[in-house]
């Protein structure tokens, strides 16, 4: 957020007593910054809010957006969109204010998310989404400023809060653009692994995988673990760090343990998941050393895969693939209908063991008054129309 920008937010807070910000936090949509949202009462309604919505998103669950908020937005101009029915939370969604818009000076207003974060699905309970999305709307034509566009990145398409923000979009005269479209690989719940396997992969391509982890095997002791608990969490993770630090990641200063804040954002979230019952993790070790290691965030129906690291010296065993296949229990799970890879499109190891997809959209909304709504609607059609003459 720009400077102007991040001062007239935060001018809405001063001199507001404590009692006049909880009054805000009990009935209604408001739109507080998040310090003021991290302390334990909003948290636990946050937390039960995350485990009743339809759609899950963990990395809008307080475990994963508190950290991240500490880590990248340390002045607080992020707020936390909150719609607050009866005393009960029951829809919220971070949102920022920007001068910057894929490089270019287009004010916009947005759902808050970083780098790390794979899903941008506000949390909703069943029943309140247009009430949510009109509150939100509403809130953003009066803090529009220069912003004519809100701006939605990493919503799944068959998304119900996707579909309710398009009933209001139309009830409004708005003209909700999606200006950008992927699909991502996920393992949708119906076959058993092995039948996944034999209609994803040819008896070739098996027989080979099978080859590579007996010859791993033959490397020294190796072993297989799966962990749904806190259970030597913190080794885990420090195995985790170190390799991924060693590979090309680090060699790019890409890696989490390159930068403080994204080795935090690891350290607190995956702490926070275990405390929640939300992570599960595999790994293979040999000889007591780390060969692949993976974190998976689990939101029943849902399930999300959030980080992988392997040894690159062992590439030639494939064991990006080899867990990935032990990764395939999911199917197993009758509480999981869908995991998402989280990953790039055309990813060159995912896509060959997973063959479903789903799509994944941003959206940009006009917002302002009667002139920003068209100078909206202008941006966010030739942007739309782009995505179109590209398809």
């Amino acid at each position: 957020m720009n400077a102007i920008s991040a001062r007239k937010w935060r001018s809405d807070r001063r001199g507001s007593s404590p009692r006049t910000l909880a009054l805000r936090l009990q009935e209604g949509f408001s739109a507080p910054e998040w310090p003021d949202c991290d302390r334990p009462a909003f948290v636990r309604q946050w937390s039960d809010l995350a485990r009743a919505v339809m759609s899950p998103n963990p990395f809008n669950e307080p475990w994963f957006a508190l950290p991240g908020l500490r880590a990248f937005d340390p002045e607080g101009d992020v707020r936390i969109a909150s719609l607050v029915k009866d005393g009960r939370l029951v829809g919220l969604l971070p949102v920022t204010a920007s001068t910057r818009y894929h490089g270019r000076p287009l004010p916009h207003l947005a759902g808050w998310s970083h780098a790390n974060s794979f899903c941008g699905e506000p949390l909703i309970l069943p029943g309140f989404e247009q009430e949510f999305w009109r509150g939100l709307l509403a809130w953003a034509d009066r803090e529009s400023g220069f912003a004519t566009f809100f701006h939605l990145n990493g919503i799944p398409a068959d998304s119900p809060t996707l579909a309710a923000l398009q009933a209001v979009c139309k009830d409004q005269g708005r003209a909700p653009a999606i200006v950008h479209r992927e699909d991502r690989a996920v393992l949708n719940h119906g076959l058993s692994p092995e039948e996944h396997l034999a209609a994803a992969a040819s008896k070739k391509r098996r027989k080979d995988w099978s080859r590579r982890l007996r010859r791993l095997g033959e490397e020294g002791d190796l072993r297989f673990s799966r962990h749904d608990d806190a259970e030597g969490l913190e080794t885990w993770i420090e195995e985790f760090l170190a390799l991924e630090r060693t590979g090309w990641k680090g060699a790019e200063n890409s890696a989490l343990a390159c930068d403080p804040r994204t080795e935090a954002l690891f350290r607190d979230s995956l702490t926070g998941a275990a405390q929640a019952g939300r992570l599960q993790r595999l790994a293979y070790h040999l000889d007591g050393k780390p060969v692949v290691m993976l974190a998976s965030f689990v939101a029943p129906p849902h399930a999300f895969s959030f980080k992988t690291a392997y040894d690159e010296e062992l590439a030639r065993f494939s064991p990006g693939v080899l867990l990935q296949l032990e990764n395939l229990a999911m199917l197993e799970r009758e509480d999981i209908a869908l995991t998402d890879s989280c990953a790039a499109p055309d990813h060159p190891m995912i896509d060959h063991i997973w063959r479903d997809r789903r799509e994944i959209v941003k959206v940009s909304i006009p917002i302002g008054g009667r002139i920003g709504r068209w100078v909206g609607t202008a941006l966010t059609s030739f942007e739309a129309r782009r995505l179109e003459n590209r398809s």
